[in-house]
């Protein structure tokens, strides 16, 4: 009798376990991008994190489920729910990373885009900032630029029918808008800086203002200063900003008229 009920008593035992592996689980991987922002580990430490925080995960994942089927059999209502949970939470937990994984996988490892390849916009201000870390200051070009159009040919120029003075202001305007760190706007030229929300990963961008037959041509191109591959976050980025600059600019244009 006595060893049934220790036997009974296992997947409430097991279920705690998975629970406390979640909660180590969520730690680590919680603390990976703040550690490395603080400058307190380095971007390796920061990814063994991500790592071990996984493996933490998996674990929960499985010992999770082993309890639900444990609980089933001794018919602990309690701890099939316990197990339910970690299952449950392992999952939500994983979801993020796992996408992330699937894109970086189906991604192409470039970090520098750009709507003319041709030509591409140049860096001024930040010149001095994208030759101390990792990656060229030049767009690397015609491998990239292969690349960038198989995998984001909607990457292209905007055109707006609008003054270059106004289309310029709109520019800076949602420049502003996305949060990103404005460095400098000088002869059509504008640099700023976006970092991501998580790691604080510092990406430059610079957009350049022509007048075209069609009004204003708008080029931009946003390049990591680390990192062989950006999972498609400069493309995304690109296509956010001109999307939004053109509704910016047919706003301001219906306000005018």
């Amino acid at each position: 009798m006595h060893s049934a009920r220790r036997g009974g008593r296992w997947p409430s035992v097991s279920g705690l376990l998975a629970l406390a592996l979640l909660g180590l689980a969520t730690l680590l991987m919680a603390a990976a991008g703040p550690t490395y922002r603080m400058e307190w580990l380095s971007l390796s430490g920061a990814f063994d994190l991500l790592r071990y925080g996984a493996y933490a995960a998996f674990a929960s994942a499985g010992l999770g489920l082993i309890t639900l089927v444990a609980a089933a059999f001794c018919r602990r209502v309690k701890a099939a729910l316990v197990g339910g949970l970690a299952l449950i939470g392992t999952m939500a937990l994983l979801i993020v990373p796992l996408t992330h994984l699937q894109q970086a996988r189906s991604a192409p490892a470039i970090h520098d885009i750009t709507t003319d390849t041709e030509d591409p916009p140049s860096f001024r201000a930040l010149v001095e900032a994208r030759e101390a870390a990792p990656n060229a200051v030049e767009y690397p070009g015609e491998a990239f630029a292969r690349l960038q159009h198989e995998a984001y040919p909607h990457i292209e120029p905007l055109e707006l029918s609008r003054p270059l003075s106004d289309a310029f202001d709109a520019a800076v305007a949602e420049v502003k808008a996305a949060g990103w760190e404005l460095v400098a706007v000088d002869d059509g030229i504008i640099e700023a800086v976006a970092t991501t929300t998580w790691f604080g990963f510092e990406d430059d961008v610079v957009i350049r203002l022509r007048e075209s037959g069609a009004g204003v041509r708008v080029d931009i191109r946003s390049a990591s200063r680390i990192g062989r591959s950006d999972i498609g976050a400069n493309a995304a980025r690109i296509h956010g900003y001109l999307t939004k600059l053109e509704s910016r600019a047919q706003r301001e244009t219906g306000a005018v008229d």
